[in-house]
């Protein structure tokens, strides 16, 4: 049961919170109980209402008591009158009796009221509310105003609804009112609101106050609707948004289309048989709205059965309203209020689960219904005229419940957002691991076909089998060339790369390049030309190994796509002033081009112009994205110059800062060491457990005329190292029993200082931060050759004697 708690005290909160609302918005009611009429205003009695006692600069009158009353007659001005009786003005017809008979809703009469004003009033207006379904007035023998056409028949009567305010005439200090009422087309028949009379400056604001309301209301709720129907067609194609845009957007029309009609004062020529089936239309098909929003919302919270069920009971009721005469379908109004207390306690129940059991924005969703269910019972209270709400208390809580389900949209949002960035998180750390491990997997044979294949040369092969050996060497290479792209471009997607700032002479970083490339442009019989800029001072500070994999990427992707002429690496000195130095790379071919509207795709990862090239010249399409994502880490942009057919030019721009010293010489890492043995009389612990390394591994120093001990883990490592012997260990990191780091980290906790190298298929800046960490010299990346790890050993012998 504790897992089922809220962490907060929402849940004990809320029923408080509801109540108090719910007191809230009753205690906005103003109740018109014919006990209080009694006390509160002057009231009717006989057909005459004496209002001569009240101020009306300060109050409103409703013209409520017993009027003189006429069935079965419309009477104008001027005609006899006929046999009437007192009737309890207003009360609809069907709840009353004539000549002690009970009275159907369908009919006609008039009624009358004489009211006696005081000699001094400001100018006066009367409120008129709607009533079933037809009326005229008139005031003092002339016609003030009608809402539809009252008459006798279905055929001479037309209904229409509106609320008016109209000035009435002062002439005399008595009003005769005279009002002709209809209904032949609604269940319900006869006045049911009272009539007001008052400051015709008051009503006025007031009437303007409650279409202001109105309208307003309306236009956020419409506006709400479109919003969150983009956010469906747009954006995240959930049901519950849709839904809850639907309901937004159908009952904003009730807002506007029913209580007060203000959209009805806007189309007083619209017809009254449309009006009211989109008032009923609008409110069951809301409902049913509602009810999918709620269930899409909380699947695993509601009853499937009951939410069709519930969905099927207003469908019903859109059915028969679409089907059906007003006269018949107005009678369901009555059952459907009393079915939403059980489709408000159902969505309470859901969303009260839904909070318990820690569902996204179900609290803000209880706390919505809590407010609809405080709204409805107050529209209730006033359909059914036994208390009468302010206009504000029925629009504050409009705009509690709709903003609060906007709250729970927008919290669900939120979260799905915050889930997906999190997904994308854990889907990137698990593709960088696994291209870590893929990596590594990799690079572990390659590091035994490739080391052995430098060893197999230094043995005087045949020609034809140093041919098989450079495919051999060509292809691991190409394959090792391929890792390394793609984790480059892991790297700086996920903004892990490092560039460093240090010394260096791009002019050699140049010329290595171009001699690295001359074999592979003379099996393309190409020409691989550098030319440097004479002014071009060597001292400037910058990353000289991003500048050679840029430059190494452009210029094998022009002499891949290049099959006559050659190609043209330049340097060119643009501007040198005293601190910096801005220098503009160019690498240019004579091969087949690019044309204009492609050359922009060309910089998207795996992307060629032509899918047919992939075929045609192989290759990833990765090398051209790098360089442009290692240039843009700079602030430096890759700019392209080409002709279709004629071949293209690949320059970019770089200011560099400038040194006083001169850039490092770059260690010639690819050194031979056959011929002479560096390392006679050296002892070096070797510590792998795959054989093909140890082998290659064993090979190799004992050409340097090293002495090898092999451990194939971690602890034997740490068991078989004797400093008076070993003068140096090559520590592979991932291995059974214990690893590297531990090894390294138990040798130095024993005050060891002997050298000790990291021989590893990792990356070093993957693991850069826990070698330090362990106490390693230095990183050597698998797969390296003969030559790099000579020249890393005597590196670390001359710093160690």
């Amino acid at each position: 049961m504790q897992k089922r708690r809220l962490s907060d005290q929402t849940l004990t909160f809320l029923p408080h919170y509801l109540l108090s609302l719910l007191a809230t918005l009753l205690m906005g009611c103003s109740t018109y109980a014919p006990e209080r009429q009694k006390s509160d205003y002057p009231v009717a009695q006989q057909g005459l209402l004496d209002l001569r006692t009240v101020r009306f600069d300060q109050q409103l009158v409703p013209l409520n008591g017993a009027w003189k009353w006429y069935w079965k007659s419309l009477l104008s001005p001027g005609d006899r009158s006929p046999a009437f009786e007192y009737s309890t003005f207003p009360e609809p017809w069907s709840t009353q009796t004539w000549n002690g008979h009970p009275l159907p809703a369908y009919g006609y009469a008039t009624y009358s009221l004489t009211i006696l004003l005081p000699r001094q009033a400001p100018p006066l207006a009367l409120k008129l509310p709607d009533f079933f379904t037809a009326y005229r007035l008139f005031v003092n023998d002339q016609e003030l105003t009608r809402s539809g056409t009252p008459g006798t028949s279905p055929e001479s009567t037309t209904p229409f609804w509106s609320t008016q305010i109209k000035f009435v005439p002062q002439t005399s200090d008595t009003l005769r009112l005279l009002l002709q009422v209809a209904n032949f087309h609604h269940s319900k028949g006869g006045p049911y609101q009272p009539i007001f009379l008052g400051s015709a400056e008051e009503l006025r604001v007031a009437i303007d106050r409650e279409y202001a309301l109105d309208y307003f209301l309306t236009g956020c709720l419409f506006m709400g609707g479109l919003f969150f129907l983009g956010l469906f067609l747009f954006g995240r194609h959930e049901t519950s948004i849709l839904y809850f845009s639907l309901f937004c957007l159908l009952y904003s029309y009730r807002i506007v289309g029913s209580d007060h009609y203000a959209l009805h004062a806007l189309f007083e020529t619209a017809r009254w048989s449309l009006l009211v089936h989109l008032e009923y239309l609008s409110l069951f098909v809301s409902v049913a709205v509602f009810v999918l929003y709620t269930g899409s919302l909380y699947p695993a919270d509601v009853n499937r059965h009951v939410i069709r069920l519930l969905t099927g009971i207003c469908l019903v009721f859109t059915v028969a309203t679409l089907l059906l005469p007003p006269i018949y379908f107005t009678q369901l109004i009555d059952p459907f209020l009393g079915l939403m207390i059980i489709y408000i306690g159902y969505a309470f129940h859901v969303y009260w689960l839904a909070a318990r059991r820690k569902r996204p924005g179900a609290k803000y969703s209880l706390m919505s219904t809590g407010v609809l269910l405080a709204v409805f019972i107050v529209i209730i209270l006033k359909y059914f005229q036994i208390a009468i709400p302010e206009n504000i208390v029925l629009f504050l809580g409009y705009i509690g419940f709709f903003f609060l389900q906007s709250l729970v949209l927008s919290y669900r949002f939120a979260f799905t957002l915050r889930q997906a960035k999190e997904q994308a998180e854990e889907g990137l750390r698990v593709k960088n691991e696994f291209l870590s491990t893929i990596s590594h997997e990799i690079r572990t044979p390659l590091n035994a076909v490739i080391g052995l294949n430098h060893l197999l040369r230094q043995d005087n092969p045949r020609p034809d089998q140093l041919q098989h050996l450079d495919v051999m060497l060509y292809s691991a290479n190409n394959l090792l060339h391929i890792v390394n792209d793609i984790l480059d471009l892991n790297q700086i997607e996920a903004g892990k790369i490092a560039l460093e700032s240090v010394p260096m002479d791009p002019a050699r970083i140049l010329q290595n390049v171009v001699s690295s490339f001359q074999a592979v442009a003379r099996e393309k019989s190409l020409a691989l030309n550098l030319t440097i800029d004479p002014r071009f001072t060597p001292n400037v500070v910058g990353d000289p190994n991003r500048l050679a994999q840029v430059v190494s990427n452009l210029v094998q992707n022009a002499i891949k796509f290049t099959e006559q002429g050659g190609v043209v690496v330049s340097l060119t000195v643009d501007e040198q002033q005293t601190q910096t130095t801005t220098l503009t790379f160019a690498i240019e071919d004579t091969g087949i081009g690019i044309a204009p509207e492609k050359q922009q795709l060309i910089f998207n990862r795996f992307t060629q112009v032509d899918s047919s090239l992939s075929r045609t010249y192989g290759g990833t399409g990765m090398g051209l994205t790098i360089s442009h994502k290692i240039l843009q880490l700079q602030q430096v942009e890759l700019r392209l110059q080409s002709q279709p057919g004629r071949g293209s030019r690949f320059y970019f721009t770089q200011t560099f800062p400038r040194v006083a010293a001169p850039a490092p010489e770059p260690l010639k890492v690819n050194k031979s060491v056959s011929g002479n043995k560096p390392l006679h009389g050296i002892t070096i612990l070797l510590v792998e457990d795959n054989a093909m390394n140890v082998l290659l591994a064993k090979n190799i120093l004992s050409k340097l005329g090293a002495t090898v001990d092999v451990a194939n883990n971690g602890q034997e490592a740490v068991n078989m190292l004797d400093s008076t012997k070993h003068r140096l260990v090559l520590m592979d990191l991932q291995m059974p029993v214990m690893d590297g780091y531990e090894a390294t980290r138990i040798i130095r906790k024993r005050n060891e200082t002997l050298p000790i190298i990291a021989v590893t298929a990792s990356l070093a800046q993957e693991i850069g931060e826990r070698a330090n960490d362990a106490g390693l010299d230095e990183v050597l990346v698998k797969p390296y050759s003969p030559g790099n790890l000579a020249q890393v050993i005597l590196k670390h012998l001359k710093l160690a004697e």
